[in-house]
């Protein structure tokens, strides 16, 4: 067995429980230029191709890859390319519980530490958005 090098990055996963389909949850978080309707502090974005630029309020633009939107596990996945960041991973899954009920989880894996802590509380406000934003719908 090879050993293989362990690099140590901070993971972080927040969670938050909706009273509303998995259908309706996802709808909120699938579509990457619709993160300045939930994401605290990001004002716009463009999205050519599988690039999404993120401009916050402080008017720094941030650009992210598209990783993955896959409707059938409801994931939707994102790396951070701005060369502030040696290593970064987004993750928002939509799980349904049940009927009118789900669970979102917005995981944040990145080098250097400090910046996956600033990003992750932000994924605490945008878990609230989120939440707000499929309750109205009820769908």
């Amino acid at each position: 067995m090879v050993p293989r090098e362990v690099v140590n990055v901070a993971s972080l996963r927040h969670e938050r429980r909706i009273a509303a389909t998995a259908d309706v949850v996802w709808d909120v978080v699938r579509r990457p230029e619709s993160i300045p309707t939930w994401f605290p502090g990001i004002v716009s974005c463009t999205v050519e191709g599988d690039v999404r630029v993120i401009t916050t309020a402080t008017g720094m633009e941030i650009p992210e890859k598209i990783m993955t939107i896959d409707s059938t596990i409801r994931r939707f996945a994102y790396r951070v390319t701005a060369p502030l960041y040696t290593f970064h991973l987004g993750v928002i899954d939509v799980i349904e519980i049940g009927q009118f009920d789900s669970l979102c989880v917005y995981s944040t894996t990145a080098e250097p530490d400090t910046l996956a802590l600033l990003i992750a509380g932000g994924t605490v406000g945008a878990l609230e958005e989120i939440q707000r934003l499929a309750e109205a719908v009820k769908g």
